[in-house]
C-alpha cells in the first residue's frame, strides 16, 4: 500500500458479515473474520490504491466469490503454472533460482486475487498487485521483473487454452515502473571494487578463493564460471588457453561462452589441476584440508594438534565444489575479520570489464566477457575472438 494513506477499516456489519467503507460506499465482503473477507478487503484497498487515493472509487459494486462459478480461480493457475516452473526452469539437474523468484512474485497475486475468477484478472488487479509488491520494500527493478513473471504466468495460461486471450493482452497494457515516478526505491548499480578492499583479504581467505579471485580480475569471468572450472574444460595450447564452461548464463539460448586464459592466469590454474578430469579445480575440501594441516603444524600444544589432524571425516563435510553463495561468504567473512566494506564477486567482472574497455575497446570487452549483443555483432564473433585472444595473451 502507498505510503501515509490512512486505508479504510476492516469492520462488521450488525448482520455478522464484513464490510469496508470506501470513498463514502459499503462494500459487504462476505462472512465476519474468514479468510475469503479478508482476502476481498485486501483485494479492494490495492484496487482503491492502485487507482490513485484519495480519488473517488470507481471500482466494482460488489465482490465477486469463486463460488459463484466463473470458471478457473486465480489460485488454481498459480498451482498448475508452479508446477509447469518446477519443471521448466531447470539447470543441469537442478531447479534455477528463476522458480523461487516466480514463486516470490506470484504470491502477491494469490494474496489479493486467489480467488478471483481468471477472466476477471485485469490491469486494475495487476496495478494493485504491483502496489503491494512496492510497499513490500522491494526495489523498482524488481517490481518490473515481478510483474513480468505475472504476464508470463497469464500468457502460459492462454498458450494451454485454461486463459482467454483477452486477459494477457489487457494486462500487456500495464507499463513497467519507470525511475523517479514511483515510490519503489532504486537499486545501486553494480560497480568495481577498489582494488584495495580486494588486496586487503587475500592474505585471510583459502588458497582456493584466492586464485578464483585473481582469475576474475584477470579473465572477466562470472562467479558462477570460476567455481566450476575443471581439467577438462580446459583445451592446453600454446599461447592462450581456452576454457568452455559446462554450464553458463546464456546457455538455454544456444549460445556458446569461450573464456580465455592468458600466460598470468595460465600461472594461476596450473597448480591445481586435477588428475581427475571430471573435479572441479578449487574445492572446499581441499581447502579445509590445508586449513587444517596448517593449524595442526602452528599448534603448540600436543592435545590441540592431535585435534586438528586432518581426518577424512572432518573434510568431507565439506562438499567438493563451490557454489555462488559459498564463494561469496568467503570473501565477506574476510571482509568483516579485516575491518573493510564487503563486496560481492560479481564486481570482480566490472574491474575486469573497466580496465579491458578502457584499453581495448567496447567489442573486446563484450566477447571477453560474454555479453549478449546486437545481431549485428554476429558477423564479427570470429574476427572478435581473434582479438580477445590476442588481448588475453598479453594481459591475463
Amino acid at each position: 500500500m502507498s505510503k501515509g494513506v490512512r486505508l479504510p477499516p476492516y469492520s462488521r456489519h450488525a448482520r455478522g458479515s464484513a464490510k469496508v467503507r470506501i470513498a463514502g460506499k459499503d462494500f459487504y465482503l462476505g462472512r465476519y473474520d474468514t479468510p475469503e473477507s479478508r482476502q476481498r478487503y485486501e483485494r479492494l484497498l490495492a484496487e482503491w490504491v492502485a487507482q490513485g487515493t484519495p480519488k473517488p472509487w470507481s471500482g466494482p459494486g460488489r465482490v465477486e466469490s469463486a463460488a459463484n462459478g466463473g470458471g478457473l480461480v486465480v489460485v488454481e493457475l498459480i498451482q498448475r503454472y508452479l508446477k509447469f516452473a518446477e519443471g521448466h526452469y531447470v539447470k543441469d539437474g537442478k531447479r534455477t533460482s528463476e522458480v523461487n523468484a516466480v514463486k516470490r512474485a506470484l504470491a502477491f497475486v494469490e494474496t489479493l486475487y486467489g480467488r478471483t475468477p481468471v477472466v476477471e484478472f485485469g490491469p486494475l488487479a495487476l496495478k494493485a498487485c504491483r502496489e503491494a509488491m512496492v510497499g513490500s520494500d522491494v526495489s523498482r527493478k524488481t517490481v518490473n521483473s515481478y510483474v513480468g513473471r505475472v504476464r508470463r504466468m497469464f500468457r502460459w495460461g492462454t498458450e494451454n487454452e485454461v486463459v482467454p486471450v483477452m486477459v494477457p493482452q489487457a494486462l500487456a497494457c500495464v507499463a513497467g515502473l519507470l525511475r523517479g515516478r514511483t515510490e519503489a526505491k532504486e537499486t545501486d548499480p553494480v560497480l568495481p571494487v577498489e582494488s584495495s578492499r580486494v588486496r586487503a583479504i587475500l592474505p585471510r581467505v583459502s588458497r582456493q578463493i584466492r586464485a578464483m579471485i585473481e582469475l576474475q580480475l584477470l579473465t572477466g569471468m562470472r562467479p558462477g564460471e570460476v567455481i566450476q572450472m575443471r581439467t577438462r574444460d580446459l583445451k592446453i595450447r600454446k599461447g592462450v588457453w581456452e576454457y568452455r564452461p559446462a554450464s553458463h548464463k546464456t546457455a538455454h539460448h544456444g549460445k556458446s561462452r569461450v573464456v580465455f586464459i592468458g600466460p598470468r592466469a595460465q600461472a594461476i590454474v596450473k597448480p591445481f589441476m586435477q588428475k581427475d578430469l571430471e573435479r572441479p579445480l578449487f574445492s572446499p575440501e581441499d581447502a579445509e584440508r590445508e586449513r587444517l594441516v596448517e593449524q595442526h603444524a602452528t599448534a603448540k600444544h600436543p592435545r590441540r594438534a592431535k585435534q586438528l589432524v586432518p581426518d577424512a571425516e572432518r573434510v568431507e563435510r565439506h562438499n567438493d565444489a563451490y557454489s555462488v553463495a559459498t564463494y561469496r561468504r568467503g570473501i565477506q567473512r574476510a571482509c568483516v575479520e579485516v575491518g573493510v566494506t564487503p563486496w560481492h564477486p560479481n564486481q570482480l567482472r566490472h574491474n575486469a570489464a573497466t580496465l579491458i574497455r578502457s584499453r581495448h575497446g567496447l567489442e573486446a570487452t563484450r566477447t571477453i566477457l560474454g555479453h549478449s549483443s546486437v545481431e549485428t555483432s554476429e558477423i564479427y564473433a570470429e574476427r572478435d575472438e581473434k582479438k580477445a585472444a590476442d588481448v588475453m595473451r598479453r594481459i591475463g
